[in-house]
């Protein structure tokens, strides 16, 4: 345990900013929630989420989930992260994740990423709660520029940053993990959004196919 890191053993007490729209209520990750941590476990494990996204420190249980979670509270605290839990308005489920990262309030620019967890597939969970985080980020953070980024051949993917207003800009060669390995890299796609475009309508929705966000 290094310094300034001997309070993860105490309990947090999460900031009460909620995001809410389109179906969708947005709350912040509870690290002290085992519900919160079975959830992000499962996302984790989840063989789609491990083909198209290979995790800087792997999390196989539930401690190495719950500090992880910690950590992101932590820069939820500093203003360099907002990591949001995405659950279904009406019955309070568990849907996903969407998180803007890495915020640099002196360009104004930070990144935005999702999942969705397996059985929530097919009912537009990441177009919808994309599009809420980014009119948080762009309006209430005061960001210029969010910029998202998914391997190449993530179509899903693809589909849901262009329907959210994230214009495609280019291919970023090995700037991504390669599946399962920190040893091999593969491109990605960039896409991005900036303060002065227009926020694309996005319906609630509901079916459609098992393999869509």
């Amino acid at each position: 345990m290094t310094d300034g890191e001997d309070t993860d053993d105490k309990p947090l007490t999460l900031p009460t900013h909620e995001l809410h729209g389109h179906g969708l209520r947005l709350r912040r990750w509870d690290p002290e929630s085992d519900a919160d941590v079975e959830a992000w476990l499962r996302g984790c494990l989840d063989p789609e989420f491990q083909r198209w996204n290979t995790p800087l420190k792997p999390m196989g249980d539930f401690d190495g989930v719950r500090e992880a979670l910690r950590a992101r509270f932590r820069e939820d605290m500093t203003g360099s992260g907002a990591s949001f839990r995405i659950t279904d308005a009406a019955t309070g489920e568990i849907l996903g994740h969407v998180g803007i990262n890495d915020i640099n309030p002196a360009v104004r620019l930070a990144h935005i990423g999702y999942w969705v967890l397996p059985e929530s597939r097919g009912r537009r969970v990441a177009t919808r709660a994309l599009t809420l985080a980014a009119r948080f980020a762009l309006t209430d953070l005061g960001l210029n520029r969010l910029e998202l980024n998914h391997a190449v051949g993530h179509h899903v993917s693809c589909r849901v940053a262009e329907g959210c207003g994230f214009r495609y800009e280019g291919t970023r060669r090995g700037a991504m993990f390669e599946a399962g390995r920190s040893d091999a890299f593969r491109d990605a796609h960039l896409h991005a959004r900036i303060a002065g475009d227009a926020e694309p309508a996005v319906e609630r929705g509901g079916g459609g196919r098992p393999s869509s966000p």
